[in-house]
């Protein structure tokens, strides 16, 4: 071998030595960096999670689980994901129990492939899950356009029955190629968030004390299901919640959206469908405002529990311990 040749063979080798070495470097830079970023979180306990509820149909009966999914469009348990079942008019206009509050009353089941209806003086009503062959109908929420494939006659006339009015109700089911609602406040300094029949988040949280301290002030106590959360934190103060900007619980990581302002749904019973269209909304009104600053936001509707949107999807327990996280 010649002196070129030499030459050559030792550039190349010093090209893949460099190589390896600048390899070796990149690969230790992203670990310390991943070690600073990981290093650069603060994670304290706040709570524990001490109830999970499903809220299948919009304005309907809460279902208690012990354990549910969690989804990027909120709680997920069997066939039963939150808010993804809606009542509408003929014209496909959302129906709530601000309108209709025996709704609160109705409770909507899943027994293997079938839908179950149940309500007050009222027969089960049981239904496929799968429809395909039903028209998809085009839905009103708020001010933003969404979608549901309708349920059927026979959840209609069950529905319409069992509210005792003249006019048509209808049961639509929100399925994952439907067209997705964002909301449309343009007023709010929040990134849009995607949900199905939710109003603003996927997911709402609220804890034990901020109820407790809210029934001490009222004649008659209230309970955490007149305010129809998704998690519900025991094991802290009153509106601690207020303060975390973002949650872990077990694998789900949650991003705070806003606060939840309160309307008159607060007054509806959600042991009788009875509405006063009094308590304990002006209670509320009385501490639980928002500050000037966020007036344009939140107008005079009081502030009770927090929405957030799904950071990171996985598996919620009762018993699971919440931690805050900041950096």
């Amino acid at each position: 071998m010649d002196v070129k040749e030499l030459a050559v063979n030792a550039l190349v080798q010093n090209k893949k030595a460099a190589l390896l070495i600048g390899a070796g470097v990149a690969v230790l830079g992203l670990g310390l960096g991943y070690k600073y970023l990981r290093k650069s979180e603060k994670v304290v306990r706040v709570g524990v999670v001490s109830q999970l509820l499903v809220h299948p149909l919009k304005s309907g009966k809460a279902v208690s689980v012990a354990l549910a999914e969690c989804h990027k469009l909120g709680l997920k348990f069997g066939e039963l994901q939150d808010r993804h079942w809606l009542v509408v008019t003929e014209d496909g206009h959302m129906v709530t129990g601000r309108q209709q509050p025996r709704l609160v009353l109705v409770s909507l089941t899943c027994d293997g492939a079938h839908v179950c209806l149940n309500g007050p003086n009222m027969e089960e009503l049981q239904f496929p899950i799968k429809q395909p062959d039903n028209a998809v109908i085009e839905c009103r929420l708020y001010r933003a356009n969404s979608q549901g494939l309708d349920c059927g006659d026979e959840a209609s006339r069950w529905l319409t029955r069992y509210l005792g009015e003249e006019k048509t109700f209808r049961l639509v089911h929100f399925e994952p190629q439907m067209r997705m609602r964002k909301r449309v406040e343009s007023k709010h300094p929040f990134p849009q968030n995607t949900v199905a029949y939710a109003d603003v988040a996927p997911v709402m949280l609220l804890s034990e004390s901020s109820v407790k301290d809210l029934s001490s002030k009222l004649e008659k106590e209230v309970t955490v299901e007149r305010f129809r959360p998704n998690i519900v934190i025991s094991d802290c103060g009153a509106f601690d919640e207020d303060s975390w900007e973002e949650v872990q619980i077990g694998s789900v990581r949650l991003q705070r959206v806003m606060s939840c302002g309160r309307c008159i749904f607060t007054t509806v019973d959600p042991e009788t469908g009875i509405i006063t269209r009094k308590e304990p909304l002006e209670t509320l009104k009385s501490y639980r405002l928002c500050k000037p600053s966020e007036k344009h936001i939140y107008k005079s509707a009081p502030l009770f529990g927090q929405l957030h949107t799904v950071k990171k999807t996985g598996i919620l327990q009762v018993g699971d311990v919440v931690y805050k996280i900041s950096r």
